[in-house]
């Protein structure tokens, strides 16, 4: 294979090796860009449960604290209708004893719901005498003031007994079969006495105390009916004290028709928004149904129930329950939620931040050995083709340096002039031969340096034969190389000839860095037991940041001349000896090398550095 071939193929391998770590660092460069999305996909899928389930809390919460306020509700409205079932049926009651004209013991009680049905006609007639003496009295207002009362005669009787004003005349269908036939039944006292009996009207008769008349108030079978029921359901919330709780806004009883049987509190003017369904709960598909309002300003749930009496439903409950305490707890159980996501969020968000940071050191890290089997695997190559490169160049290096000096002392020309000339000629082609040859030789040092074969040996004399040997050339260029390192021995497992060789040309480097008067400071540490330090300290130009983390990569140099192999062949034998080397360096200040070496290894081992 020809020295082209070989150049050609090394290059090929070399282009193939760096595509493959430029492919494998941007491979690891893009991670950092999909595996955060992944996480914050499952993060937001994770925080999106965590508020869905906050939400489906609340909202358990809120059903729990509205099912709590509409038991109660129902609970208030069972009583009243206990309450007015007895009242209703006490009531009934004392009307039979009444016809059969029987008393009994418990008659103060019974009658009761009676007194209080009594009094409420009382009422009605004491409101139509005030308008009475008011002189504001006429047919008119009497006739829609029954129907608002829901009454079927009220009429108005002077002293002499002389119907004055009355709302309608007598039904006929009420009237004894005799007054149908005949005349129109004059308005008395006694007619509503027979009419009573006959079990078809029952009437109420208020005689003035100045005896200036008489107010009679009747009242049908079904005004009865209304009646009756209205007076058990208002001695029934009466009996409870109005209904007057500091939870509850308003207490109203209407029967199928609408007409109030009972209320407590304010009652609502109008009911506005989204009505309750009351149809179904008259027809009783409904056990109660409720809604959220705003009333007088506070915040109340709304409910209609049914309301039985007889075991049959004969109107509904409609009542309003602050919920005042109920939205406070709801209001609290929101700020818990809220704060729960708020912190789950800021947990979450952290830990993709620590998760984010430890995958980018990691991937760092990753990256960082990529570039080491990159640089390994192109020293390789490099350590290949130097050991080609020199095996082909040498040969007709060494036939063009013979012609070279058989031109010299055969050819010279006998003019003084061509003789300079020729002389500057050959003295060029002397030199660029002699910097080939460096070259070369530097390439086979490099590729030969690959394997260790570690020995004990005293590391004081190694540091004494470099400055035996760097001393003369040191001086030449003006800088002196001291000595510090004091008497003693130290015996290490190393390569000789190639940490001789490491050393040597971390002195040269330092050598070479200082322009003119300078010093190289050659120190030894032994105060560790497991390692040894020797430092290499030099008075030169020093050091940027940049370069120092450059100056072991093989393609890096400062100098005009030469390859840049020294400090990175140094690098990989010191790091063959497992070894490591320390730089610090400021620019204008010099700078000093640590090579830390440890006192117990492996002896008679080779070591090879590709591996490391």
């Amino acid at each position: 294979m020809s020295w082209h071939e070989l150049v050609r193929g090394t290059v090929v391998m070399m282009e193939k090796q760096k595509k493959v770590g430029r492919w494998g660092f941007r491979l690891h460069e893009e991670r950092p860009f999909i595996q955060p999305i992944a996480v914050a996909s499952v993060s937001a899928v994770f925080v999106g449960l965590i508020l869905v389930m906050g939400i489906m809390d609340m909202k358990r919460t809120e059903q729990a604290l509205i099912g709590f306020i509409e038991n109660r509700g129902v609970s208030l409205v069972s009583v009243v209708q206990r309450l007015s079932q007895e009242n209703l049926d006490n009531l009934v009651r004392a009307s039979k004893l009444q016809e059969k004209r029987v008393s009994s013991p418990q008659a103060s009680d019974e009658f009761s719901p009676q007194k209080y049905l009594v009094s409420a006609l009382v009422e009605v007639g004491k409101e139509v005498d005030e308008r009475w003496m008011a002189k504001k009295i006429t047919e008119g207002y009497l006739r829609q003031y029954a129907e608002e009362k829901h009454v079927l005669y009220i009429g108005i009787l002077d002293r002499q007994g002389r119907l004055l004003y009355q709302n309608r005349p007598l039904p006929p269908e009420y009237l004894p079969p005799a007054m149908k036939k005949g005349r129109r039944p004059e308005v008395t006292i006694d007619l509503f006495t027979q009419l009573g009996e006959l079990k078809k009207i029952g009437f109420l008769a208020m005689k003035r105390r100045d005896g200036r008349g008489t107010i009679i108030i009747a009242l049908d079978p079904g005004g009865i009916r209304f009646w009756g029921m209205r007076v058990a359901v208002e001695k029934a919330i009466h009996e409870l004290g109005g209904v007057k709780t500091h939870e509850l806004a308003y207490f109203l009883v209407e029967d199928e028709k609408g007409r109030t049987l009972g209320v407590a509190g304010r009652r609502p003017e109008k009911w506005k928004g989204d009505e309750i369904r009351l149809r179904e709960i008259l027809q009783g598909h409904l056990r109660w149904d409720s809604r959220k309002v705003v009333y007088l300003g506070q915040e109340i749930l709304d409910m209609a129930i049914p309301f039985h009496l007889n075991n049959k439903i004969v109107g509904y409950v409609r009542l309003g329950l602050e919920r005042g305490a109920a939205e406070a707890v709801l209001a609290e159980n929101r700020r818990n939620v809220i704060v729960f996501i708020s912190l789950t969020i800021i947990i979450t968000l952290f830990s993709m931040w620590l998760l984010y940071t430890n995958q980018n050191k990691h991937l760092a890290g990753i990256v960082e050995m990529e570039r080491r089997l990159e640089k390994a695997e192109r020293l390789s190559a490099l350590g290949q083709l130097a050991a080609g490169v020199a095996h082909e160049i040498r040969n007709p290096l060494n036939a063009i340096s013979m012609a070279s000096q058989r031109l010299m002392r055969e050819y010279v020309p006998e003019q003084d002039d061509r003789k300079v000339e020729f002389e500057n000629l050959t003295g060029v082609i002397r030199d660029e031969i002699r910097r080939l040859n460096g070259i070369i030789e530097e390439f086979l040092t490099f590729s030969r340096s690959r394997r260790l074969t570690l020995t004990l040996y005293p590391i004081e004399e190694v540091l004494q034969k470099l400055v035996d040997l760097m001393d003369e050339e040191a001086q030449t260029s003006g800088v002196t190389i001291k000595r510090a390192w004091g008497d003693g021995t130290t015996v290490i497992p190393m390569d000789v000839d190639k940490l001789r060789q490491a050393l040597l040309n971390l002195i040269k480097n330092a050598v070479e860095s200082i322009s003119g008067a300078g010093t190289v400071t050659i120190s030894l540490d032994r105060s560790r037991r497991d390692r040894v330090t020797i430092g290499i300290t030099d008075t030169g130009c020093g050091l940027t940041e940049e370069e120092i983390d450059k100056i072991f990569n093989p393609e890096y140099t400062t100098k005009e001349k030469g390859l840049g192999l020294g400090l990175s062949l140094a690098h990989e034998i010191i790091r063959g000896h497992n070894g490591e080397i320390r730089v610090m360096s400021k620019p204008g200040q010099g700078s000093r090398f640590e090579i830390i070496l440890p006192r117990e290894g492996m002896v008679n081992k080779k070591n090879d550095l590709n591996g490391r």
